[in-house]
């Protein structure tokens, strides 16, 4: 129970340090702002708290998959982090920011290539953006669309190369997957497989959709000012890791129904042999 508490603790106390970090980081935050993330980043790390400190999850999937959930939240801080030091830099330049800045425009400009998901979200800025901002839209996309993709690929290999998630013991599909319902109907095998290929259709598709369906919407409604550094930061997390969540739930639901028809087939090899041993 101690560690267990200890545990929860941990975790609620690094998410509410992420919500945080740019606040923190940043060297000016109005007063309003700073409450309104003391606010958020309590009720984050209160749900993450009981989420963690309950003995079977009620929201968070492959809670006892790991590194699922890690790889996410390390990713996601990473991104934030580097943002935050990014913004920072603009107007407190230091040794530290001068280093991060300048690997955060090289890897900006490396993927605002035609058609890019950078080159999109570039072209969503509006066109009287000043030239600095639109270098730090890039360098913000760059950073956050090439963490996204490296966190996908190391998921990948961990699941392809080292047999996640089997390498942590049994793998229990009803803890793991609190909101999926085996009681819909249907084969669970053919379920999973349908929701794996939408969650990875939206994952491939969704950093091209957003950026066209903001310039759209920006044609009727104000569309999100990305001048407040605090926004930019979290708008591009937002952009760049809720496709890459959604690509590697896929992933893992794809290697979950792979599972289960493995299982079936061993059990069904086994009644059959155990069924031509009594008939002979």
């Amino acid at each position: 129970m101690v560690s267990q508490i200890i545990s929860a603790l941990t975790r609620a106390m690094l998410v509410a340090l992420l919500v945080a970090t740019p606040a923190l980081v940043l060297p000016s935050v109005a007063m309003d702002t700073a409450q309104i993330v003391v606010v958020i980043a309590i009720l984050f790390s209160l749900l993450t708290f009981i989420e963690y400190f309950g003995r079977y999850p009620s929201i968070v999937e492959f809670r006892f998959a790991p590194p699922f959930n890690r790889l996410k939240f390390f990713a996601i801080a990473s991104v934030v982090v580097c943002l935050s030091i990014v913004a920072r830099g603009q107007t407190e330049p230091s040794a530290l920011t001068l280093i991060i800045s300048y690997v955060a425009q090289s890897i900006g400009e490396l993927m605002d290539f035609p058609f890019s998901p950078v080159q999109l979200m570039m072209l969503m800025l509006p066109d009287n953006t000043p030239f600095e901002m639109v270098q730090t839209v890039r360098m913000s996309a760059g950073v956050a669309y090439s963490v996204s993709l490296l966190m996908v690929l190391i998921f990948l290999s961990m699941v392809r190369l080292f047999g996640w998630p089997m390498r942590n013991g049994a793998f229990n599909v009803w803890v793991n997957l609190p909101l999926f319902d085996p009681t819909r109907g249907g084969d669970i095998v053919e379920r999973l497989k349908r929701d794996a290929a939408l969650n990875t259709v939206l994952g491939i598709l969704l950093p091209f959709l957003i950026p066209a369906i903001v310039k759209a919407a920006s044609y009727v409604i104000q569309p999100v000012s990305l001048e407040s550094l605090q926004t930019m930061i979290w708008t591009m997390t937002v952009w760049a890791f809720l496709p890459a969540s959604l690509l590697m739930r896929g992933i893992a639901l794809m290697r979950v129904a792979e599972l289960i028809e493995e299982k079936r087939r061993r059990v069904y090899a086994k009644a059959q042999a155990e069924e031509g041993l009594q008939q002979a």
